[in-house]
């Protein structure tokens, strides 16, 4: 379960109880009917281009050099997010393991159930070493069978993070292995974007644009943070992708993932939506907030404050820039208007690594000394949140390129103007 839905499990209980009522009652949301028209869809859906066979032995080459680097002698990989970066394989993760195990030197090989072997090699072909084990057997046999054909018995094996401790407890009974963490490769490929990845987040991002200034004309009065949700899921749906929307209303706002109560639309509120969609596995992360009707003059005053953070984050960023230094560049100018110290109202890091994971490595936020590097795409989200009023968040995409950096969108204007 994703972040904003965790925070809104509670009051999607409820919401289905009162959707069905209206049901009944003959009130709805008229979420069928197309807001976009073909052309507008057709634009957007044509710029999307696959990731490639080639690219993916790309990707695994330059894992090689970073194994190198990083002084690993393979890394090992279980299901999920990285396997499907360097494979296009996406496999559930389940009791029974399914791993693969890429090498410095050499060709990748897999560990798989011996009854999914036919699904697994599907997608990866039929030439690629699966050693595969039956329902009695012990996948670390098979994992030691793969090391050793490579002379890898006595390897240094990077795991990746995400590797659930039940695999690695295995591994650890493979006494004559060094163990260490992958992470210094796979967040390393990870992190730095090809053209294309850019592209494909692009297209995401231009999806996600779309939407938002169509909903902003679909608020009404008295809507739920729930209805205008699958409102928004509904829009994205025409252009034939997932989303992933949080939406707080009013004094929602000032907590950055919300209440579990579903907040009611009134005039004055502050509407903010956080999310996006994936387009070919790419992660789009947009938050624009908005006044529903007359903003107070205090909501305009923080938003400027808010949105000059913004720009002196996306001002700091650039090759060679320790990442803390952009936070702390957004983190001084809303100090030095009145909403400091440190995390009294900007309650949150500057901003994440994204791609394809919403969350990724690497971080804007204190103690992170890491220097940029061109490719890489970080979420830019000053936010004030002043509890008992509304909060104000702005969040784009924001790429480090070669002399400084660039949002993927235009930056919201004002709580009216959104872009």
């Amino acid at each position: 379960m994703d972040r904003r839905r965790f925070f809104s499990a509670g009051a999607g209980v409820a919401l289905a109880g009162l959707a069905a009522g209206r049901a009944m009652a003959g009130e709805r949301a008229d979420t069928a009917k197309a807001r976009f028209d073909a052309a507008t869809v057709k634009a957007l859906r044509d710029r999307i281009r696959p990731i490639t066979a080639d690219e993916y032995r790309a990707r695994q080459e330059n894992a090689r050099r970073l194994m190198k680097a990083n002084g690993l002698d393979a890394v090992f990989v279980e299901g999920g997010t990285t396997l499907s970066y360097f494979t296009g394989l996406h496999w559930w993760l389940s009791e029974r393991l399914f791993a693969m195990v890429l090498p410095q030197r050499g060709e990748p090989f897999f560990v798989a159930p011996a009854f999914e072997e036919g699904r697994a090699r599907e997608k990866l072909g039929s030439e690629v070493k699966v050693y595969a084990w039956e329902e009695h057997e012990k996948p670390i046999e098979r994992i030691r069978a793969g090391l050793k054909d490579r002379g890898l018995l006595t390897a240094r094996l990077g795991i990746e993070e995400t590797t659930r401790y039940y695999a690695v407890e295995q591994l650890q009974r493979l006494s004559t292995l060094t163990l260490g963490s992958a992470t210094g490769v796979t967040a390393g490929c990870r992190s730095v974007k090809s053209p294309h990845e850019i592209e494909l987040m692009q297209v995401a991002n231009d999806i996600t644009a779309q939407v938002y200034r169509q909903v902003q004309r679909e608020l009404r009065e008295g809507m739920s943070e729930g209805e205008l949700a699958g409102i928004i899921s509904a829009r994205y749906a025409e252009f034939g992708v997932e989303d992933d929307t949080l939406v707080l209303f009013g004094e929602a706002s000032a907590y950055p993932h919300g209440l579990t109560r579903d907040v009611t639309l009134k005039d004055g509120d502050v509407v903010l939506i956080d999310g996006g969609c994936k387009v070919e596995g790419y992660n789009s992360d947009i938050t624009r907030t908005m006044a529903f009707g007359k903003p107070s003059a205090k909501m305009e005053r923080v938003f400027e404050i808010v949105r000059g953070a913004q720009d002196a984050g996306l001002k700091a960023a650039r090759p060679g820039v320790a990442a803390e230094k952009v936070d702390a560049a957004a983190r001084r100018h809303i100090a030095e208007h009145g909403y400091g110290p440190g995390y009294k109202y900007f309650t949150h890091r500057l901003g994440h690594g994204i791609g394809m994971d919403g969350h990724e490595w690497y971080y804007l936020v204190g103690g992170n000394t890491r220097a940029l590097a061109p490719g890489n795409m970080f979420s830019n989200e000053p936010g004030i949140y002043l509890v008992g009023e509304f909060g104000i968040r702005t969040e784009d995409e924001m790429l480090v390129t070669d002399d400084g950096a660039r949002l993927l969108l235009p930056p919201a204007k004002s709580l009216q103007e959104i872009f």
